[in-house]
């Protein structure tokens, strides 16, 4: 049985300046569907989920909104680190009545000041005509189940904690449609496990965006490809998804490649001289009007092709670290490390945001100098670093001469390459080669950022993030060239399918000096029974801590361990007993469409139709068995305590 729709678009046209994003888009969202926007960068996904929040307005056709939806957006923009507070900046996702119970508050701490205690008065009856003080309760809650400081200013906070503030600030209008751009950016791997969770339990519509292939894989049940200004949708899970949108793209080549070809048998025609001019098939001709406009409208799509230059040939010992410890102010980060990286080795990096995964680097790259210990550096030795931040571009410098340095040519393993042509590989235009950086969106700098890495002659690749905002066809070939790149590799990244494919052993931190080093990816990891400590993801936790083959913890942190073992046990007797309903309204779920099935007229349906209905069942009975999985783990965990 078919969802209620929740939002519809119809003959949906976008374009801004003469370039057409979305060209007569119709299609509809089900109530309780989880719907994966996926396409290239820059094919029109954002613009989409932006219409649908209406935040834009289309140039043609409608956007249709059911009239009990409560939309709640994430934008892929993180909340300024200004002097605002937690508190303030996630009731701010409410409009009016946050800003006033963020000025009651402030009051509250200022009952000295003349006429205070009036505006309190004045404030205090409106929130309560406007029945605020529930609102506040909601504030506060979620405030709490992600484990926020409510009275810290975001100047104070990391980019991830920030992330987690703009999460807050679209649930606290309790949204029964939630539209979420790139939510894994910018968060750490239990925080990214931690949001998985929250999207599968969430009991409205979901609209998201993301690069996160594991994100895909377990959440997303509709996926919607937006590609050459058009959309395709598609009712089954991620690897179904992966196989019917190849095919389809490959049933597109063939046709493209047989109008290129009558195109040109045409023009050939028209260029044989006289005896095309004197029979003047004006038919003939009017069809090849037709063809050159079809051609002209189909906009080719972008292609990222990479190359690095690998450099000179490094020393076997790339860098060593004997008895290294660092401590950040009173945080002990690194504690007595000793690590030797190697020419070759492609090493991933693990822990939660404030472990100490950029002291690690900064220690790497001898930006820090350890407060014991000594870090080494192997001979021939050439680094390239990029940043997640993107404080190396100048915003005011052009596209090419950020790749160049005001040459015309970039050396790419001894050739000689124009820098525009260069930058062509990157997926930049002539013109926007020329632009200023600063008028790149995020995802574009990204890639610009990637361009320059990849011109620099360097035996060693430190890359902090470098997934974010990449779409997957793009992860997917930087995958490849790091794979086949012959110098050493140094990788921090929340992409778990990314650490799998690419790194060949990964450095887990605890947060508490420990730092551990396991062969294989981060799945062989998960697999021989490693976990994040129990305090490192908001709201809900994993249970055990991360190995670490540091000292043992002095007597100062037992009380904490032991906070933190009871937040574990009261976690999973939540979800222990969230379980069954959960599984029982899944079990409802395929008994449905079990029935939908067994209807008489359900095999006379077009195949597209039946198909929908057995991918939605195979998707349901794959989340059950994982939940089922899950609650047999709880129960014996409970039995055994």
């Amino acid at each position: 049985m078919a969802q209620k729709p929740v939002l519809a678009v119809a003959d949906l046209t976008v374009q801004f300046g003469e370039d057409v994003v979305l060209s007569g888009v119709d299609f509809s969202i089900g109530a309780g569907e989880r719907v994966c926007i996926t396409g290239r960068n820059g094919s029109g996904k954002s613009t989409l989920l932006r219409v649908l929040a209406g935040a834009i307005e289309p140039d043609q056709g409608t956007v249709w909104r059911g009239e009990t939806v409560r939309i709640a957006s994430l934008e892929q923009t993180l909340p300024a680190g200004t002097d605002v507070s937690v508190y303030d900046a996630v009731a701010a996702g409410v409009a009016d009545r946050g800003a006033q119970l963020s000025e009651y508050r402030r009051l509250a701490e200022q009952l000295d000041e003349l006429g205070a205690a009036d505006r309190m008065a004045e404030l205090q009856q409106e929130i309560e005509r406007t029945d605020g003080w529930a609102l506040d309760y909601e504030i506060q809650s979620v405030i709490s189940r992600l484990s926020l400081p409510a009275d810290a200013k975001l100047a104070e906070l990391s980019g991830g904690w920030r992330k987690r503030i703009a999460i807050a600030r679209s649930l606290v209008v309790r949204p029964n449609v939630w539209l979420l751009d790139e939510p894994t950016n910018h968060l750490d791997i239990p925080t990214v496990q931690w949001l998985e969770r929250e999207l599968l339990e969430f009991e409205g519509t979901l609209v998201f965006i993301t690069h996160d292939r594991e994100l895909m894989r377990s959440v997303g049940n509709v996926f919607v490809d937006i590609g050459l200004g058009h959309l395709r949708r598609y009712a089954c899970g991620y690897s179904t998804f992966v196989e019917r949108r190849n095919h389809d793209d490959e049933v597109l080549a063939a046709q493209e490649r047989r109008l290129d070809a009558r195109l040109a048998e045409e023009e050939a025609w028209l260029r044989s001289g006289v005896k095309a001019r004197r029979t003047r098939n004006e038919g003939r001709v009017r069809m090849l009007d037709t063809l050159r406009a079809r051609r002209a409208e189909r906009r080719q799509r972008g292609v990222l092709q990479l190359e690095m230059d690998a450099g000179a040939r490094s020393g076997t010992v790339v860098k060593e670290f004997e008895g290294v410890s660092k401590a950040m102010g009173d945080h002990r980060v690194i504690r007595n490390l000793d690590l030797t990286i190697r020419r070759g080795d492609r090493i991933g990096l693990v822990g939660a945001n404030g472990a100490g995964k950029s002291t690690l680097i900064r220690l790497l790259l001898g930006e820090l100098t350890p407060d014991a210990g000594q870090v080494r550096s192997g001979t021939r030795l050439e680094h390239a670093y990029y940043d997640q931040q993107r404080s190396s571009l100048d915003p005011e410098k052009s596209v090419a001469d950020t790749i160049a340095d005001g040459r015309e040519y970039v050396t790419i393993n001894n050739r000689d390459i124009h820098a525009v042509t260069y930058l062509r590989s990157f997926m930049f235009t002539g013109d926007q080669a020329r632009a200023p950086v600063r008028v790149l969106s995020g995802g574009e700098q990204n890639r610009l950022l990637l361009a320059r890495l990849f011109s620099l002659p360097a035996n060693l690749l430190v890359l902090d993030e470098p997934t974010n905002d990449l779409d997957v066809d793009s992860l997917e070939l930087l995958e490849q060239l790091l794979l086949e790149y012959s110098g050493t590799v140094l990788l921090v990244t929340h992409d778990r399918a990314f650490l799998d494919n690419v790194v060949d052993s990964i450095l887990v931190l605890d947060g508490v000096g420990g730092v551990v080093q396991h062969v294989g990816g981060y799945t062989d990891w998960l697999r021989s029974g490693g976990t994040f400590p129990a305090d490192s993801m908001p709201g809900f936790q994993v249970t055990g801590a991360v190995r670490s083959a540091a000292e043992a913890p002095d007597k100062a942190s037992a009380p904490r361990q032991d906070r933190a073992a009871r937040k574990v046990a009261r976690a999973a007797a939540r979800e222990l007993e969230r379980l069954p309903g959960r599984i029982e309204a899944i079990e409802e779920r395929i008994a449905a469409l079990e029935e939908q099935m067994g209807e008489p007229g359900f095999y006379q349906q077009p195949h597209t139709e039946q198909q929908k209905v057995f991918s939605a069942k195979e998707a349901l009975e794959s989340e059950l068995q994982v939940l089922y999985e899950r609650w047999e783990t709880l129960e014996a965990e409970a039995e055994a305590e």
